[in-house]
């Protein structure tokens, strides 16, 4: 089942395009990662979603309907920023929430235990740490058993101990079958939790796949010798090589297969022996970087 789909979406303002001309879906059970970097369009994008923003052009669909107000019904959301009341406790404060998304008392308890705050309940909001801030924004998103959980940069500001606990949350709610669209920037994290992502910049959608597809374009190899000039002309040279480049200290080689014990040969049989040759893989960010940086934002994926 499709739970997101947008086609042909764009926010102005004035002659601004803050989202411009994005299409996109996202599919029952996946965690979707919306990356770009700050300023691209991804807090603008999910107002659009929840209608926050009122759109310029293009459709929003939400579990296939067009009936937006009544799907927006079956979502949890948490913004950037946690926006609770600091002088009331983290319970009293999603017992409010409770009551605007008709909750019960059991369902708050469960939300509490998700994100590990029940022991800090009846504490007052303005007592909480930031990672603790951001848990409690994820327990007033999931508090009427929302099928979809959006995300406006879960993780930021957070120390690693923070980022730890809600990649944990966000693993547990995916766990129990929960569509999760994830707005972030920090790619690493993405990498970690989201199974396809959608990457966005100046407004504009540039790719959107797989995860696994994205970082796997073609194996990379790395290697040092003592004589790196003869070693990346020998590499050229390679029926398999598609492009090197100098690093410095070594060679990084786009392949056409992943077999080094072919390359090892090959390179031997030339009078070439290396000092290292491993294979690299290739991290959610450099695929972004890739992406992002490439003229006409022409496709990676075939």
């Amino acid at each position: 089942m499709t739970i997101i789909e947008v086609i042909n979406l764009s926010k102005h303002y004035g002659t601004k395009k803050a989202v411009d001309n994005i299409s996109f879906t996202v599919e029952q059970g996946q965690v979707f990662g919306f990356l770009g970097p700050n300023g691209s369009g991804k807090t603008t994008t999910i107002g659009l979603l929840l209608g926050i923003i009122n759109k310029t052009s293009g459709i929003i669909k939400l579990f296939e309907s067009d009936d937006l107000d009544s799907a927006r019904l079956n979502i949890g959301a948490t913004l950037e920023t946690p926006n609770f009341y600091p002088y009331l406790s983290g319970l009293d404060n999603l017992k409010i929430v409770a009551k605007i998304k008709r909750a019960t008392d059991a369902q708050i308890q469960s939300a509490l235990k998700l994100v590990d705050l029940s022991a800090r309940a009846n504490s007052p909001f303005r007592t909480y740490s930031l990672g603790m801030k951001q848990r409690l924004s994820l327990a007033a998103a999931t508090l009427s058993n929302p099928d979809i959980v959006i995300l406006d940069e879960p993780t930021n500001g957070l120390d690693p101990d923070g980022i730890r606990d809600v990649r944990q949350i966000i693993k547990r709610l995916a766990d129990e079958g929960k569509t999760i669209f994830l707005s972030s920037h920090l790619l690493s994290e993405v990498e970690q939790v989201c199974s396809h992502v959608a990457v966005i910049k100046n407004g504009k959608l540039l790719k959107s796949g797989n995860v696994k597809e994205l970082i796997s374009r073609n194996p990379l190899a790395r290697l040092k010798a003592e004589n790196l000039e003869a070693l990346n002309a020998i590499l050229k040279t390679y029926p398999e090589t598609i492009s090197v480049t100098d690093e410095g200290d070594g060679l990084l080689v786009e392949l056409q297969t992943d077999n080094l014990a072919a390359l090892n040969q090959f390179l031997a049989e030339k009078g070439t022996y290396v000092s290292h040759l491993s294979l690299q893989k290739k991290t959610l960010e450099e695929a972004f970087m890739e992406i992002t940086q490439m003229p006409n934002h022409a496709s990676l994926l075939s």
